[in-house]
């Protein structure tokens, strides 16, 4: 999937997490890293990173070109990089993980929870996230007010906020009827609080809200919030997933 160069020994141990570029020179001094099974050369030694075999006190170093998590976000945090005052989803990270320069691949507000991507590939990030790719995101929220039919079919049609934003056709759905309503919605865009601003056109303000899906992706209702785990190869390219089939 991907092409490298070859890269220096040391920035493939950092990149990899398990040492710094500093560490690894002490380390091959006294003798603990191990290239295709010989002691390593020196901290410029040129690898393959695809298929080289590397060990560090005989653990061997696992390589991946890029990072692709899966996070059930929790309440309360930030789907930002960095703030100066509030946490962000970084902060839920370890900082091996941190040092990978990742960032969100879409966002959600602070308030609301669900499925949340992070990597380091800015080509993944923009497919994900792009309205052109066409990839939906399902979200269950709960309204104060039931959605009426034609509520539903505003939503399908393609609505106007209030501001004269046009969005795209999506879906929504009722769950469960009553003065609070539960309710899925399926759109192909993230603008700024769209979700909250077209229930409000509607006159159906968002109580709470939670992101299930992206593309055919599923979050893993194993993970609690604030978890995460990296994803098999499979499941980054079911977020990839376009069409309107998805409605």
């Amino acid at each position: 999937m991907f092409c490298l160069e070859l890269w220096r020994l040391d920035k493939f141990i950092a990149f990899s997490g398990a040492a710094s570029r500093r560490e690894v020179r002490l380390l091959i001094k006294a003798g603990r890293i191990q290239v295709d099974g010989r002691a390593a050369g020196g901290p410029e030694q040129k690898i393959d990173p695809q298929t080289a075999s590397v060990y560090l006190d005989g653990q061997r170093i696992s390589f991946s070109a890029h990072v692709y998590l899966m996070m059930n976000k929790p309440a309360g945090v930030l789907s930002s990089t960095e703030d100066a005052r509030d946490r962000t989803v970084l902060d839920l990270l370890p900082e091996t993980l941190r040092k990978r320069g990742l960032f969100p691949a879409g966002r959600l507000d602070k308030d609301s929870e669900g499925l949340l991507l992070l990597t380091d590939d800015g080509d993944y990030c923009h497919h994900v996230i792009s309205p052109r790719k066409n990839v939906f995101k399902c979200y269950e929220i709960e309204t104060m007010g039931c959605p009426t039919p034609e509520d539903c079919a505003a939503v399908a049609a393609g609505m106007t906020l209030e501001d004269g934003t046009a969005c795209r056709p999506g879906r929504l759905e009722i769950l469960e009827a009553g003065q609070t309503a539960r309710c899925r919605i399926r759109i192909s865009e993230g603008k700024f609080h769209q979700v909250k601003r077209m229930l409000a056109v509607l006159g159906k303000p968002v109580l709470s809200l939670r992101r299930t899906e992206i593309g055919a992706l599923h979050l893993d209702e194993n993970l609690k919030p604030g978890a995460y785990r990296e994803m098999t190869a499979e499941e980054a390219q079911l977020a990839l997933q376009t069409g309107v089939s998805s409605l």
